[in-house]
């Protein structure tokens, strides 16, 4: 077990953020001074430590690069009104971080390890949550089998580490989005539900071929039938339909349980709205827009937050959305955003703070 007030730490020199802007910066690109990094050996979690953020020694039979056990989880940090930084939700993905682990054939990391890791590195880091709207600090913990050796079977040994990267609005407009009809993201039975690299990876070549077609990205349909959507790339999906909004539910182990997915689902009762989790068949989408029913269509996610569709094709039919006329994800957007910037009571118990 990891003593919560132990983890020894060695600080840079000189911190980057003194030659990076924060204002209206790329989601991904750059990455605060420090990381965190622990060895799995032994069947114990050990060698954990905070220290500069730097390049990784790895050996070329590394049995992740071969074979795929990787996961990891996106989480946000947040300044708010008071300059207190704060955490959303963060022992939910500590939760989806273990269960993707256990189907991966991976050692569970200690809560303690992952939540007092998580802790004093952002502390340490803090200056790199960006004070400004729409902005924050994006949290990465992930986890790979560091084996040297070639077979497959699950790895002895494992790395467990967390890095930070300040981050502006993932996606900048509305979004056009391709109902994919041929390729595959998950099966009942397989990984769809964990946050494993592989899942992201297999999706590239499609979604490169939505943007050929000038789409941003691609929305999931189910292995067998092609017609119950799935969740979006990097989001989860609602439709909002009048004084009801509609997300496909959780119970084939498709799609990933979003932390925002929830959270959305409880600002929309909050707001008044019956929310529906279940099979959505992108035909009957199709038949509530042409009887003008289907009002907004939005994606919610840790990265993308919530992120509003302007359009969205499947086969040869396009469905458009006036995006200004919108009431329901605004509001959402608008009371989530109260509530991570502590403009609002945490009623929820969502915000962890530093």
């Amino acid at each position: 077990m990891i003593d919560a007030y132990s983890i020894p730490v060695t600080k840079i020199d000189r911190s980057k953020l003194n030659d990076i802007p924060l204002e209206n910066i790329p989601f991904g690109k750059y990455f605060t001074d420090h990381m965190l990094e622990a060895d799995y050996e032994n069947g114990e979690w050990k060698n954990v430590e905070i220290k500069p953020y730097q390049p990784l020694v790895l050996s070329p039979a590394l049995a992740s690069l071969h074979y795929g056990q990787a996961i990891f989880e996106g989480i946000k940090a947040y300044r708010n009104k008071d300059g207190e930084a704060c955490i959303f939700r963060p022992l939910d993905n500590y939760k989806r971080f273990n269960i993707s682990a256990a189907r991966m054939q991976m050692p569970e990391v200690p809560e303690e390890l992952f939540m007092e890791g998580m802790r004093q590195l952002i502390n340490l880091d803090k200056n790199w949550i960006p004070a400004k709207e729409d902005h924050s600090l994006y949290i990465r913990p992930f986890m790979f089998s560091t084996d040297e050796v070639i077979g497959v079977k699950a790895s002895d040994t494992y790395k467990f580490m967390i890095i930070l990267s300040p981050t502006g609005p993932y996606y900048g407009a509305p979004m056009r989005i391709y109902v994919e009809e041929k390729y595959t993201r998950a099966a009942p039975g397989g990984v769809g539900y964990a946050k494993v690299a592989g899942n992201y990876g297999a999706s590239m070549m499609v979604t490169a071929e939505a943007k050929s077609k000038g789409y941003d990205q691609v929305l999931w349909t189910d292995a067998a039938e092609h017609k119950y959507v799935q969740e979006i790339g990097t989001m989860n999906v609602f439709f909002i339909l009048g004084s009801k909004a509609i997300t496909p539910d959780l119970s084939a182990g498709t799609i990933l349980a979003g932390v925002t997915r929830d959270s959305a689902i409880t600002i929309l009762r909050d707001m008044g709205l019956t929310v529906e989790e279940r099979p959505v068949n992108i035909e009957e989408m199709i038949e509530a827009y042409k009887a003008g029913q289907l009002q907004e269509v939005f994606g919610t996610g840790t990265a993308a937050t919530i992120s509003p569709i302007k359009e969205l094709k499947y086969k040869d039919f396009v469905m458009t959305f006036n995006v200004d006329e919108w009431k329901a994800a605004p509001e959402m957007k608008r009371r989530l955003n109260d509530i991570r910037e502590g403009r609002a009571a945490d009623k929820y118990g969502w915000m962890y703070k530093i």
